[in-house]
């Protein structure tokens, strides 16, 4: 599936969708895309069932997604994906929404734009205009750029990135066409939700520690309680699978098994083996005897237990006796 192309999927839901269903669908894709869809149909002789349901599962996936993004936002339909599909598959469906999603989106030209050129671009324009550029660019390129500014303008974006919430189009479009003076091919965007902490934590999170100390601690002179906030979702309980193994160790050490117990309560299946994997066989059979027999718990119990869990991780990254893994690599001493 990963190796399929977009039309070849489409062409593969047309037939499965069957000829009734298929001729209404077509009539609403562009023309260049009916004649892609058709002459892939013309060529895909035999679908095999597990591709046919690979295909249909995807297209589900992706549609509800979407779906839910509308209703609630990127981190709502990624909480709802997570408990409906499993960390990876929900990953898999963001990450084709994502990819959709950006061919869509507004400032284009700042996705595809050379990183440098865009540091000196940005650098010149007002920080309320390079944080709604920010927003709506990939966030490791973002993150690239803006450890590139001064230290007074990382946290000045930065602020401004959390504290959007909404832009008009009339906004959008007279900036995009002051870029379109320097670049080209600038598309017009609708109002849509941008912006806010979490578009400044995915940033951060593809930041290295320096940029982030740095706008953390200006933050925090700004708007304490905004500093809080973002310093409180930079890591999260389900981002625990991706740390390494002797890690993952020191952190459980540090974790009394009432707190690891509780917070288990509510997680998902992968999590639970992760942390498994890393204790003792004899320590794991208590866990889950102790998780059989415990009653119903309320969610807020089970989330301030993982946030104790996230408060010792992130006190043992800072302490640095374990590694989040961020985009710039640590100096060697």
């Amino acid at each position: 599936m990963a190796q399929m192309s977009g039309v070849k999927k489409a062409a593969i839901l047309m037939i499965s969708l069957g000829s009734e269903t298929s001729s209404k669908v077509m009539k609403l894709l562009p023309e260049s895309m009916i004649q892609q869809v058709s002459y892939e149909i013309a060529n895909t002789e035999y679908v095999t069932p597990a591709e046919k349901d690979a295909v249909i599962d995807e297209f589900v996936d992706t549609a509800t997604a979407r779906q839910y993004v509308l209703d609630g936002g990127l981190d709502y339909a990624k909480d709802l994906l997570i408990q409906s599909l499993g960390q990876q598959r929900a990953k898999e469906v963001l990450d084709v929404l994502n990819t959709i999603q950006l061919r869509e989106q507004p400032f284009n030209i700042a996705r595809r734009a050379d990183e440098q050129q865009l540091v000196n671009l940005l650098s010149e324009e007002h920080p309320q205009t390079a944080a709604l550029i920010l927003c709506y660019m990939q966030s490791d390129k973002a993150a690239s750029v803006l450890s590139q500014f001064s230290n007074e303008r990382q946290t000045d974006v930065a602020e401004r990135i959390a504290t959007i919430s909404t832009t008009s189009p009339a906004t959008i479009h007279r900036i995009e066409k002051v870029m379109e003076q320097k670049f080209s091919n600038i598309v017009d965007g609708e109002r849509e939700n941008i912006g806010g902490v979490g578009a400044l934590v995915d940033i951060l999170n593809s930041s290295g520690r320096s940029t982030e100390k740095t706008i953390l601690a200006g933050l925090e002179s700004r708007q304490p309680e905004l500093a809080s906030e973002i310093q409180a979702n930079l890591f999260t309980f389900e981002d625990l699978v991706s740390l390494q193994r002797l890690d993952v160790q020191k952190v459980l050490r540090d974790v009394p098994n009432d707190v690891l117990e509780l917070a288990l309560k509510g997680s998902d299946e992968n999590i639970k083996d992760f942390i498994f994997a890393n204790l003792s066989s004899r320590a794991v059979e208590n866990i889950k005897e102790d998780l059989e027999f415990m009653g119903p718990t309320r969610l807020s119990a089970v989330e301030e237990a993982q946030q104790k869990i996230v408060a010792v991780i992130r006190q043992l990254d800072e302490k640095g006796e374990i590694y989040l893994g961020r985009g710039e690599q640590d100096a060697v001493v």
